[in-house]
């Protein structure tokens, strides 16, 4: 885990800010919830992690618009693919989760408004 994470945090960002935040979850009650959110997808709670990639708005602010909208957010899913690529790396199998209702993701993870979730990453080795 300690790898994949740190492959996130060397991922390119706008202007270098790095306007993402990562939440990584393991309790099960949490990610049933995911799971939940994820329009009952049933293999987001049977992962043994789920990692969630935020778009951090507050961190573009002084982008405006296009940095809230845009930026954050390639941020976050720049962040999730080299996060991929690693954990393929180490032979651990990963699914991009797009499909969820974010206020459900949000509410699940305690995140605050301006953290959008706009990927979901589930983690484990393959079966």
């Amino acid at each position: 885990m300690e790898k994949v994470l740190k492959a996130a945090e060397l991922a390119p960002s706008a202007g270098d800010l790095k306007a993402r935040k990562l939440f990584v979850i393991k309790a099960a009650s949490k990610r049933k919830e995911l799971s939940e959110a994820a329009f009952d997808q049933e293999f987001v709670a049977q992962a043994p992690f789920v990692i969630i990639f935020c778009a951090d708005q507050e961190a573009v602010a002084s982008y405006g618009d296009r940095g809230r909208d845009l930026y954050c957010v390639q941020d976050a899913t720049i962040a999730a693919t080299y996060s991929m690529l690693k954990a393929s790396e180490l032979g651990l199998g990963t699914c991009w989760v797009g499909a969820f209702d974010e206020v459900k993701v949000r509410e699940a993870c305690g995140l605050k408004e301006s953290l959008r979730p706009v990927a979901m990453l589930t983690l484990g080795y393959e079966a």
